[in-house]
């Protein structure tokens, strides 16, 4: 009964906050200089909602999958200590064999291309 108690108020608390700060949160004036982007007080040349490069987006993907991969095998250097050399080199081997078959599926596909 404790338990119920204690969520049940939790949770109004946590309704409670989230409606305050959407009520303190709300802009009521409407400026054009404020919805209008900055450019050191000048009006902007062009304009500031551009479409997005997909390829860029895409390589940036790819190059934080494999910094993020990079990441996960730098322990493998401080566990070879701790290992058997046989299961740390397969470990190792396994690993990077996926890297390398995901970066040739890519290569294949066409997403490291630029420009057609």
């Amino acid at each position: 009964m404790i338990l119920l108690l204690s969520i049940s108020i939790t949770f109004i608390i946590a309704t409670l906050v989230m409606i305050v700060a959407s009520l303190l949160a709300k802009k009521t004036i409407m400026d054009r200089e404020k919805n209008s982007p900055f450019e050191c007080g000048f009006d902007p040349k062009g304009s500031a909602r551009l479409p997005f490069s997909l390829r860029f987006f895409l390589i940036a993907v790819i190059f934080l999958i494999f910094d993020v991969e990079i990441t996960l095998l730098l322990p493998l250097a401080t566990i070879l200590n701790l290992s058997s050399i046989s299961t740390w080199a397969f470990t190792g081997a396994v690993f990077i064999a996926i890297l390398l078959l995901g970066l040739y599926h890519e290569w294949n596909q066409g997403a490291l291309e630029w420009a057609y």
